[in-house]
């Protein structure tokens, strides 16, 4: 299952890379596109989830060719 995952602004800086692609069959959720990604972090708190552009929770199903996308929370002034 091919998924493509994209880390942005704090994140992509925290991983050292911008994306990365995916393939397991053992991806269903948001939240596993993560582990599967990151195996050894912790998904930081607040971090906010966007699939094919829309944001969506943790748990929210992914299928083949999804892009799953994560943001750190962001905070202006």
């Amino acid at each position: 299952m091919p998924i493509q995952v994209r880390y942005f602004a704090q994140l992509k800086s925290d991983l050292g890379k911008a994306a990365e692609q995916l393939n397991s069959s053992q991806i269903q959720t948001v939240n596993q596109v993560w582990q599967v990604a990151n195996p050894n972090i912790a998904l930081p708190k607040n971090t906010l989830a966007a699939v094919n552009l829309d944001y969506v929770d943790l748990e929210f199903k992914v299928v083949d060719h999804d892009e799953v996308a994560f943001f750190p929370p962001v905070t202006g002034g």
